[in-house]
């Protein structure tokens, strides 16, 4: 007779595990289970802002996890919905898991990194829910919030002294503190940590490829899917000294008293690292105000610098872009990328300028692919190459030189998103990999019918992903498209619209005219 292993159900429904902080109360969600708002951090507040993270403290009885926890500080933005019920608090360093009931079987565990342009974000979002995939795949399903903004990527490490340490890179090495949590803890939760999967979009992605380059995070992670990373969006220290001193005097803060940030006031710090994610994009198109930074410690090279260079993580990967990246940030009117013929081409001037060596006969030939560059239709085609088709092809291009690569580009879009010129905009893919449509206040997806094709798309989607968790290749055994590993003689690329096509590289053209030379701001 087998021994039920399963953990008791209280009598209201809820479920108590007891993890290494404490015991924790999930509920019921579905047919899965919903613990919301556990600590995997200490409050990084006080003497501990801009500082690493802190082990939490353990807590004393069972603690309710029913709701989640505060969202990083952070201004409001139509990019990123956030209810507003949801509290603003620097002591946001809380981590989610749905799972079904631990019955002794050890699941996949998937881990989720929100975008935001490393400024904005929470996975308390909705399209974020978890329940639907980890329902769907039988995984365990993992999303935190980490530090954005001044508080997770100024890089203040320059003003450092005897009697103040700042430390850089603080939000990824708050993602790091996440996965130590899951590799410590999933267990408890019927997680297998020796297979689990980061996945992520946007800034999201973009700490990922960061991640993989990290010697602290090898081994918390067994194999990643990068969704539209902007790769090349990290920067050196000598320019991210320069924001932070920008950051000081919007404060009126004196660099030889950058202690006082410590106890400046929140609302004052927020305020002003939102005017310089307006500012520094703006004034230098094609850059963030604020991204991972190459400190020498944390991250020790450009993480596309070493993807080429045979240093990453040597794990499965897959990665991709979305046909019409640039296309929501024209329609959001958005600073975050240049979108009009005059700063697409200020931006190229910049990265010519940031980069001495490249001829203007190489200028030349990137342009030549982009033959209606001086139209709305070709500056949008050139901003998204940019920013991410080509990082993403780069990545490719190394990354399957030893390891198994699988590269998608997403080209779906209903016909309402056609005919609003957004088409396969950046970050239209994330219903699909959730399964959570119709999360937006006013939602108009659908408005001009293709409810049934988007979901077959993501089905396909989801099966895939969630194969790639459980077996480390992207297979849906459901009758869909072979999606053949991406390697330097074919480039295999996966389109995935209504119906999926397999295509050798599809972006020959584009490829060819920027070469292997990768090109970012530093």
């Amino acid at each position: 007779m087998e021994t039920d292993v399963r953990p008791n159900l209280g009598e209201d429904g809820t479920l108590v595990i007891r993890a290494r902080g404490g015991e924790a109360r999930g509920y019921p969600d579905g047919g899965m289970f919903a613990w919301k708002g556990m600590p995997y951090a200490a409050a990084p507040v006080g003497e501990r802002r801009f500082r690493a993270p802190q082990p939490a403290e353990p807590w004393d009885g069972v603690r309710d996890c029913r709701e989640f926890g505060p969202i990083a500080p952070q201004g409001q933005s139509p990019a990123v919905p956030i209810d507003r019920a949801f509290k603003i608090d620097e002591d946001c360093l809380s981590i989610n898991v749905w799972a079904p009931r631990p019955d002794g079987t050890p699941r996949p565990v998937m881990v989720w990194i929100h975008g935001g342009a490393y400024c904005l974000g929470s996975a308390a979002q909705t399209i974020y829910d978890g329940r639907h995939l980890a329902e769907t795949g039988d995984v365990v399903l993992v999303s935190f919030n980490y530090r954005v903004g001044a508080l997770g990527f100024l890089d203040l490490s320059g003003f450092s002294t005897a009697d103040t340490v700042f430390e850089s890179n603080c939000g990824l090495r708050d993602q790091i503190a996440a996965l130590e949590w899951v590799r410590d803890n999933i267990d408890a939760f019927g997680g297998d940590p020796s297979a689990v999967t980061v996945f992520g979009e946007s800034s999201g992605a973009g700490s990922i490829t960061t991640l993989m380059t990290c010697p602290s995070a090898e081994g918390l992670f067994h194999r990643a899917i990068a969704q539209s990373p902007p790769a090349t969006s990290v920067y050196g220290a000598e320019r991210a000294k320069t924001v932070a001193e920008r950051f000081l005097e919007l404060l009126s803060i004196a660099p030889e008293d950058a202690g006082d940030l410590l106890t400046t006031d929140l609302e004052l710090l927020v305020k002003a690292s939102d005017d310089l994610v307006n500012e520094i994009p703006t004034r230098i198109p094609g850059t963030l105000a604020m991204a991972p930074v190459v400190d020498r410690d944390l991250v020790p090279h450009y993480p596309v610098a070493a993807f080429q260079k045979g240093y990453a993580h040597r794990i499965p990967l897959i990665i991709g872009s979305n046909k019409d990246e640039a296309s929501i940030f024209k329609f959001m009117k958005s600073p975050l990328m240049p979108v009009s013929a005059q700063s697409v081409e200020a931006m190229l001037q910049l990265l010519a300028d940031d980069h001495p060596d490249i001829s203007a006969t190489k200028l030349a030939e990137i342009m030549s692919a982009y033959p209606d560059h001086a139209k709305p239709s070709g500056a949008l085609a050139l901003s998204r190459d940019a920013a991410f088709r080509m990082p993403t092809l780069w990545i490719a291009d190394a990354h399957c030189r030893h390891s198994p690569t699988w590269v998608y580009r997403f080209d779906h879009a209903t016909p309402m998103l056609k005919a609003a010129r957004i088409g396969a905009g950046h970050a239209t893919e994330l219903p699909y990999v959730f399964g959570n449509f119709g999360t937006l206040n006013v939602d108009p997806t659908f408005w001009l019918g293709g409810r049934k094709a988007a979901m077959e798309v993501a089905g396909r989607i989801q099966r895939r992903w969630l194969a790639f968790a459980r077996h480390a290749v992207p297979a849906a055994l459901d009758g869909s498209k072979h999606w053949a590993p991406y390697e330097e003689e074919r480039r295999s690329t996966l389109l995935i619209d209504s119906a999926d096509t397999l295509v050798s590289d599809p972006d020959h053209g584009l490829r060819v005219a920027w070469g292997n030379d990768v090109m970012g701001f530093n």
